[in-house]
């Protein structure tokens, strides 16, 4: 992997993380408690409340997932590390790096 192909991974994956950053800033508000008080909420607004809740939970989750991959790709570019499977050891295709700059393991050792 050349210079200009590690160089523009770089910066996509930086655009990635304050893209993330400003999706968890701004999705804060789905993940407050719910009031359970039945006198101002029916059940099945209770019950929407809940499910949202949750899914904005699991999607802050996501994000920091995403989040400490995309931390860990520009730790191996840092450290020269970049591109290399973390089973054999082989450089990974710069189309797959291309699609996911995240990945740590190349088509093969994935399929077994």
């Amino acid at each position: 992997m050349n210079e200009t192909e590690i160089a523009g991974i770089t910066q996509e994956l930086r655009r990635l993380r304050a893209e993330i950053q400003e999706l968890d800033e701004g999705s804060s508000q789905g993940s407050e408690t719910v009031e359970l008080d039945q006198a101002k909420v029916g059940r099945l607004s209770r019950m929407d409340a809940l499910q949202a809740q949750q899914m904005a939970l699991e999607s802050g989750r996501r994000r920091q997932n995403q989040l400490v991959k995309i931390d860990g790709a520009l730790r191996r570019i840092e450290s020269g590390e970049f591109g290399c499977c973390f089973i054999c050891g082989e450089e990974i295709d710069v189309r797959r790096l291309t699609v996911d700059p995240t990945s740590t393991r190349c088509v093969e050792c994935i399929q077994k």
